[in-house]
């Protein structure tokens, strides 16, 4: 993962906002995070700006987002962060930016939920309320949401690479949670709207439960089992049995394989991003891997 050379300050924040949105430049800038793709400046109590500093496939993602989300934003139970403004590249900066609404909270892989059944409850209500049909111009996905069987040989890179590094002891066991999802039969209904990147460090928690999602890059139209994949690595022992139920319509038993098989590609990506810390490799997360396990060990008992 490559960065951008300038650096992005907050006096860099204010010369943006003075130069293409200047009715917002006498607010107070301050760092918010420095995620994976992008950083978030806060701005004032409510708006945050969010500028790309690493993948180029970033200031696509913006775009995005500034077209899909203001219309689906009003029905979600959850607050997110609503685009306000689109800021182009300048000579200041030469990539796009956007101004957006302030999600309050903690990210879940440094704030781990605590409170399972309220978790599960906020989790299942926000899917239940995104997972509506999407007009045929909606986007796809970039590098996911195809037939399982598509992304078998990406299982089985993570699963080889995790096993030879000494990052998971029982392979054999996660690779019949895949080998299981992938025999699902396909997603037959329509293309429903999926958040399509929910992994910890894109929920939000407040006092143990789930408070807010962010980061809607990868939205797209698809199969459902996308992002119902995400109550593995989110919610704590014993709770995705409540979040099915709680879920509307209640899945099939199709969509739940591929969920489970989707949970396991998930935890695999995270132990690797989780693990490049401690090997000095750029675009490490350590907080990405302990959900990250916790997941596979909660996968593979259910499959038992």
């Amino acid at each position: 993962m490559t960065h951008i050379e300038i650096a992005i300050t907050a006096e860099l924040v204010r010369d943006l906002l003075r130069d293409q949105r200047p009715d917002l430049a006498d607010h107070p800038v301050t760092l918010g995070a420095r995620g994976w793709d992008n950083q978030i400046w806060r701005l004032g109590d409510d708006l945050a700006v969010r500028l790309p500093w690493a993948t180029q496939s970033a200031d696509e993602l913006l775009r995005k987002e500034h077209t899909w989300l203001p219309s689906i934003a009003p029905r979600l139970p959850l607050p997110v962060p609503v685009p306000q403004r689109l800021g182009e590249a300048s000579a200041l900066f030469p990539r796009p930016w956007i101004v957006t609404t302030w999600v309050a909270g903690e990210p879940a892989d440094r704030a781990p939920v605590t409170r399972a059944a309220e978790a599960a409850d906020a989790l299942a209500a926000f899917l239940t309320a995104l997972h509506q049909p999407a007009p045929d111009q909606a986007p796809t996905g970039r590098d996911r949401g195809g037939p399982l069987a598509d992304y078998s040989g990406g299982f089985a890179h993570q699963l080889t690479s995790a096993t030879e590094m000494g990052l998971i002891s029982d392979p054999e066991e996660v690779r019949a949670v895949w080998d299981d999802a992938a025999a699902a039969s396909d997603w037959a209904g329509p293309a429903l709207w999926l958040h399509g990147d929910l992994h910890p460090a894109n929920v939000l928690t407040t006092d143990g439960t789930i408070s807010g999602v962010i980061d809607f890059g990868d939205l797209f139209a698809g199969d459902p089992a996308w992002d119902l994949a995400a109550a593995w690595i989110l919610l704590p022992d014993g709770a995705t049995d409540r979040f099915h139920a709680a879920y509307q319509p209640t899945p099939d038993t199709a969509t739940l394989r591929r969920a489970r098989g989707l949970a396991v590609l998930k935890a695999l990506a995270c132990i690797h991003i989780g693990e490049a810390v401690v090997r000095g490799r750029p675009g490490g997360k350590v907080t990405w891997g302990p959900p990250a396990h916790a997941a596979l060990r909660r996968l593979i008992a259910a499959h038992r």
